[in-house]
């Protein structure tokens, strides 16, 4: 039997953005997706999958699923016309738009195969498999989500847009620091919304020639912040950040309703993390009492939430 691991993610600056070739900075957060990998006579490959969802996530997932998993095994070059696998997916990374569920997915099943048949993989060779296993999910993603559900911790992540080797370093930070994730229930579409946003910058090529320009200094600032634990800047970062990708088209009613609770709440700051439209909401809030005060209005509010770190 094969077993592997992959980390959930929450990205703090840079979705879309990323696309771009712009830097972008992402946490694995404590929670991740596990997967076995086991020979059965029946050919072909068989999926029992545990993991915890949102209402509805995996079965609006499940045809891109498909395609994920057919295009890792070829690139595995796994045999599977006289004897088949059965995978198995488990875990306590919550199946939700915004949390790198399909990345870590990916990330854990390579492991998987290469324990199973194997393979020898090293983390690079998993993250390049689980990037093939992304562009079921995402047509052409751009790196971020399996780099962190590969190697986790704190990362710089930035997209080389001559389709050569992105790049990415660890960061670290002195300390780790609550966060606090929330649930819309919505599960986006990721290759729908960033063909909107291309749309967008074709449409008003000059304002988005702006915005990036505006992003590319905030995240500058962001990753001095974090690497000095100035968290009150890091989330008046954040909240600038949400209001950039605001302006691109990828926020929504539900999200700005979270958005602004936890604001209202005492977090340092608040935004969308991941497609947007949907999906998740991260609000930054260090300490027992502001985490567990910010996760209660949640709960009231009657929304899915749960507590994290991030810089673990």
């Amino acid at each position: 039997m094969g077993e592997g691991f992959g980390y959930g993610k929450v990205i703090l600056f840079g979705e879309h953005f990323v696309v771009y070739g712009l830097p972008a900075i992402a946490s694995a957060i404590g929670s991740g997706t596990t997967a076995t990998v086991i020979r059965v006579k029946e050919s072909g490959w068989h999926l029992e999958d545990d993991r915890p969802e949102v209402p509805g996530y995996k079965k609006e997932k499940a045809d891109q699923q498909r395609v994920s998993i057919n295009s890792m095994l070829k690139f595995a070059a796994v045999p599977l016309d006289r004897q088949g696998i059965k995978i198995r997916f488990g875990g306590d990374l919550v199946c939700a738009s915004g949390i790198g569920a399909s990345a870590a997915s990916c990330a854990a099943l390579a492991r998987a195969l290469s324990d199973e048949f194997s393979l020898g993989w090293d983390d690079e060779k998993v993250n390049e498999a689980a990037y093939e296993g992304e562009k079921g999910y995402h047509g052409t993603p751009s790196g971020i989500d399996n780099t962190a559900a590969t190697f986790g911790g704190l990362i710089w992540f930035q997209k080389n847009p001559q389709g050569g080797p992105n790049i990415f370093r660890k960061m670290k930070l002195r300390e780790p620091t609550d966060l606090v994730i929330a649930d819309t229930g919505i599960t986006a579409d990721t290759a729908e919304v960033v063909a909107d946003v291309r749309r967008r910058r074709e449409k008003d090529p000059l304002r988005f020639g702006q915005i990036l320009a505006e992003y590319k200094e905030l995240v500058s600032d962001a990753e001095e912040a974090l690497n000095g634990l100035d968290l009150t800047r890091v989330g008046l970062l954040m909240n600038a950040n949400h209001d950039l990708l605001r302006e691109i088209g990828v926020s929504c009613d539900e999200v700005e309703e979270l958005v602004t609770l936890a604001r209202e709440e005492g977090a340092f700051g608040a935004k969308l993390s991941g497609t947007g439209r949907g999906g998740n909401i991260i609000a930054l809030t260090p300490g027992k009492k502001l985490r567990e005060k910010a996760v209660n209005a949640f709960k009231e509010m009657g929304v899915t939430v749960w507590a994290t770190q991030i810089g673990v």
